[in-house]
């Protein structure tokens, strides 16, 4: 058993921490190549994007194929707070139901939960600010942790109320006018790239839309704003990038639409990691041909690690060989990630057990997470007997022999997810909160283990 501290909410919406023990969770073994074939839900990314735009929209919207997991269940709770109907219609996929989102005018006066979900923290608030009335933001203790102060003076800049006591975080309150003037704004989106996203999304509704530029040095993960581009031409805004860092909106009508949401290929990293610590081959199926998903660079990440990558009847599929624990040697890796920092923890895992050095850079930002993930994957993969140190930037894994023991996951998706690949070539690996993958991927612990049978674990 692992302590593990969760929130619930009194009448009044104040949070309440309560600690609580869990059962840890033993991390299956390989014992024998895999031959896994699997599909995965949709993309967080792409479902909380559509949902907000949807809300935005000047008709109803249907989401064919979206994520349910506990960020979208947020962001749907936030939107439905605001006034947006949101129904469940029969399910198109395997995960759970299409929706149907039909926007109304948007209202304040009941507070927004964002839990974890940077995406709900960073999305929503231009939301609110076109709503009229109060809207309270607060959410789970480790997301009070994460920087809001970008977002907050950017709606300041824009001439939205906003309140929080000079945190700079979570909590803090927006009082909506139902309208923004928008404009010119200048921030520094150096800690996050759901600043200017989140901006964005709404900035079509702005009366005058939106120029926007980053001022800072740096702009971490790139793809998820070139993400955020696609969603709104889809949907018929006029947005373009004269330069890079800034982006330019134009006032206008955002159109409902049917969306069919990809597979989270982020998601599909430990899985298609597994082939190369267990041997044999993962395919995922519905890999997109084009796609604006970092999770995308996994088939060029891969291969330097050894493993062969291609595509194979609509699915990709890498085979590792005789994997890690078949007795085959990987080689560390040298790699600047700013652009898909969301591989890094399960990257890191796989550098672990390599038999040379790796150097993983461009992820300082990683700081800002639902955890300190650098600190984190330092701490756990220290205990377990590695070498790892952080860099200002980001880590240095040297090979040593990993033993068994307890993986604490910090309420965080990826750390979990990074424990269990670890913990297929480790005996004796327990991950201290599986449930955390809920986060983005409820069904990690069934699909795991149905890979770990296809591996032939125990």
């Amino acid at each position: 058993m692992a302590l593990q501290r969760y929130s619930t909410r009194d009448e009044f919406g104040n949070l309440l921490p309560t600690e609580v023990a869990v059962a840890t969770w033993p991390a299956p073994v390989a014992e024998a190549p895999l031959s896994a074939r699997l599909t995965l839900p949709g993309s967080k990314s792409l479902s909380n994007r559509e949902l907000v735009l949807s809300a935005l929209a000047g008709g109803p919207s249907v989401l064919h194929r979206p994520l349910h997991s506990r960020d979208t269940g947020l962001m749907v709770q936030a939107l439905r707070a605001l006034g947006t109907e949101i129904a469940e219609l029969p399910a198109s996929g395997d995960f759970g139901p299409d929706l149907l989102v039909t926007p109304h005018e948007l209202t304040g006066g009941r507070p927004i939960d964002c839990g974890l979900a940077g995406t709900v923290m960073r999305f929503i608030p231009p939301v609110a600010a076109l709503a009229i009335g109060p809207v309270e933001f607060d959410g789970d203790p480790g997301a009070r942790r994460r920087p809001m102060r970008t977002m907050i003076t950017a709606l300041r800049e824009l001439g939205v109320d906003v309140s929080d006591d000079g945190r700079g975080t979570l909590p803090f309150g927006i009082w909506g006018a139902g309208a923004v003037a928008g404009g010119e704004l200048e921030i520094d989106a150096s800690a996050s790239s759901q600043f200017v996203s989140g901006l964005l999304l709404s900035a079509a509704r702005f009366d005058d839309g939106l120029t926007l530029r980053h001022a800072g040095e740096r702009l971490p993960s790139l793809p998820h704003i070139e993400m955020t581009i696609a969603c709104l031409r889809a949907r018929g805004v006029d947005v373009a990038s004269p330069e890079p860092g800034v982006w330019a909106v134009r006032h206008g009508a955002i159109a409902g639409r049917e969306v069919r949401i990809e597979p989270d290929l982020s998601n599909a990293a430990p899985f298609l990691l597994a082939a190369i610590v267990a041997g044999g081959t993962v395919a995922v199926d519905d890999w997109p041909e084009s796609t604006t998903q970092l999770g995308a660079e996994l088939a060029a990440l891969l291969p330097l690690f050894g493993a062969s990558v291609r595509r194979h009847d609509g699915a990709l599929l890498v085979d590792g060989g005789i994997g890690i624990r078949g007795g085959g040697r990987i080689p560390g890796v040298d790699l600047d990630l700013s652009a898909a920092g969301e591989l890094a923890p399960s990257i890191t895992a796989l550098a672990a057990l390599a038999d040379s050095p790796s150097r993983i850079t461009g992820i300082g930002h990683l700081r800002g997470h639902e955890t300190d993930r650098l600190a984190a994957l330092t701490a756990e993969i220290t205990a377990l007997g590695g070498d790892i140190a952080e860099t200002e930037d980001g880590l240095i894994v040297r090979p040593r022999a990993l033993h068994g023991g307890l993986w604490h996951s910090y309420e965080d998706h990826r750390m979990a997810t990074a424990g269990a690949i670890i913990g297929l070539a480790v005996p004796g690996i327990e991950i201290d909160d599986i449930g955390a993958t809920a986060k983005t991927l409820p069904q990690f612990p069934e699909l795991w283990a149905s890979t770990a049978r296809a591996i032939g674990a125990r």
